[in-house]
């Protein structure tokens, strides 16, 4: 059931909304952007349970400079834990799988408004360049202070048109902020921006960009999201939203941008020239080496005239990063298996978040036929060229998302000869066992692994034939003991699948018949019974 509210405005009215759920902290000692302010939410990504994670919201905010801001900034807002991304789908945790196919299968598109809160602020021209202005006016936090050559903006939403369809695009790409009027990306030649910058060179013109910041949070969800390249992804945040997106035209480039944004940043991307960009953090848990990329020219900024500065706080797994692109992933290659590649057994898909979400997935189906495992293995491995390294199929009775419930699959219904077999050409492009780390040249733009003989591996967990019971209580007996734990007051519980007993096949009516035995006291006439069988040695 979706939630009874409408969907929200703009990102001060979910923000909100967090605060009355308990779901955010707000910060009002001075916070330092540049050494303070990520360290200090990291630490509930390396010291947390999930379920305690929340948004941090600082609002006395300096730099190493001893500069202060007049805005705020937010962490964690979207996906700081699933609850969290959730509420930023206005829908319950167990909703998000169905809410993301409904999204793409009901987008509505957006709609266009004259007038916006984002343009109630217009700087172009000399003020952009003036001491404290453009890009320097906002507050980016640095990353990984010690690591990272500069402020990033992590959570910018760029926002482009197919030169030749003119259908928009969102994608969050990283902003190495290099002057007052200029950023990095990191870009590869295949992602969407990416194909937009590389039709826009072949016509000879730089390609027209916009970068929002804030909004509603459905933006954020859907620029994170593997939404298939021609999709208007402005249609599908209508989608979550269940009612269009309210955008309003640029003041400076042919784009639309969402109406209730906080910031957007207006110019373009010169497709005659590259530069070195980076390093940053990755979702793979290690920091990216410097590359050759495009890059970014500021020609405009519109903002609120109180903006709220987002940030996304990703690298080291797992973090906000890593559980904003997973929970629309796994969404996305579920629609993907069970409506277009049509395995009716699908039951979930899992991208464990330890792999950023990319490396390390888990199908979990319930078997109609024998060859129904390497369907979904099959079609899962091409789903994309860099995502999927290692794909494990498993029965309906496994936990996906827990570890210990999947090796226990692997360790007992895995046969390696029979049941795992090795795919060419997989190719996760930050892969750091893909490529030797630093070996790009200068002239290089895509980032794409030199090495040709990169794989994956695909592995059937599922049970071939009938297994006998797990070897735990039955349901009801679990059920009462848990009782009993409750009554004595223990700590809570946190059950992990399987938490009972339960036949998988092979257990007859004398096996039944001897438990029932032994449950009324009865056992020594099990033990007349078996006495009967002897044989001589």
């Amino acid at each position: 059931m979706a939630a009874d509210r409408p969907y929200y405005k703009d990102l001060g009215e979910y923000l909100q909304v967090l605060e009355d759920r308990g779901k955010l902290v707000r910060v009002k000692r001075r916070i330092n952007k540049d050494t303070e302010l990520m360290p200090l939410v990291r630490w509930q990504f390396r010291g947390l349970p999930e379920e305690e994670r929340k948004a941090f919201l600082f609002e006395n905010v300096t730099d190493v400079k001893g500069r202060t801001y007049d805005m705020p900034v937010v962490v964690g807002a979207h996906a700081a834990s699933r609850d969290i991304y959730a509420l930023a789908m206005n829908c319950r945790p167990d909703e998000i799988q169905p809410r993301w196919v409904e999204a793409q299968d009901s987008s509505i598109a957006a709609e266009l408004v004259e007038e916006a809160p984002v343009q109630e602020v217009v700087q172009m021209g000399e003020e952009l360049e003036k001491e404290g202005g453009g890009l320097e006016q906002f507050p980016a936090p640095i990353s990984l202070p010690g690591f990272d050559p500069a402020p990033f903006i992590t959570s910018g939403l760029w926002i482009t048109k197919d030169p030749e369809t003119g259908v928009p695009n969102i994608g969050t790409y990283r902003v190495h902020i290099k002057s007052r009027t200029r950023t990095g990306i990191q870009l590869g030649i295949g992602q969407h921006l990416g194909i937009h910058w590389t039709k826009a060179k072949s016509l000879g013109r730089p390609l027209e960009v916009a970068i929002a910041l804030g909004g509603p949070p459905c933006l954020g969800l859907v620029s994170t999201a593997k939404i298939p390249y021609g999709m208007d992804e402005l249609a599908v945040a209508g989608g979550i939203a269940r009612e269009p997106i309210k955008v309003v035209k640029c003041k400076t480039v042919d784009i639309e941008v969402p109406a209730f944004a906080e910031i957007v940043l207006e110019g373009i991307m010169p497709t005659d020239q590259v530069e070195p960009e980076g390093g940053f953090g990755e979702y793979t848990g290690y920091m990216g080496t410097r590359t050759t990329s495009p890059y970014f020219e500021v020609r405009c900024i519109t903002l609120r005239k109180n903006p709220i500065y987002h940030a996304f706080i990703g690298q080291f797994p797992p973090s906000e990063d890593s559980k904003i692109r997973i929970l629309a992933q796994e969404a996305t290659i579920y629609r993907f298996l069970k409506y277009q590649c049509n395995i009716p057994g699908i039951l979930e898909v899992c991208l464990h978040e330890a792999s950023g979400g990319n490396a390390i997935w888990v199908i979990r189906l319930k078997k109609l036929n024998p060859m129904q495992p390497w369907q979904a293995l099959n079609c899962a491995s091409g789903f994309s060229p860099n995502m999927g390294k290692f794909i494990i199929a498993v029965d309906e009775d496994i936990d996906a998302r827990d570890t210990d419930s999947v090796f226990w699959a692997m360790g007992y219904r895995v046969q390696p000869h029979l049941d795992i077999r090795t795919t060419p050409g997989k190719a996760l492009g930050l892969d750091p066992s893909s490529y030797q780390p630093g070996t790009f040249s200068s002239g290089d733009f895509a980032i794409i692994p030199p090495r040709p003989d990169t794989s994956g591996l695909l592995i059937d967990a599922t049970r071939k034939w009938g297994y006998p019971p797990v070897s735990l209580p039955k349901q009801e007996y679990m059920e009462h003991a848990k009782e009993i734990w409750e009554e004595l007051g223990l700590p809570k519980l946190n059950p992990k699948r399987p938490w009972y007993g339960y036949s998988l096949g092979l257990w007859t009516g004398e096996n039944e018949e001897e438990a029932d035995l032994a449950l009324k006291g009865d056992h020594f006439l099990t033990g007349e019974k078996l006495a009967k069988g002897r044989k001589k040695v």
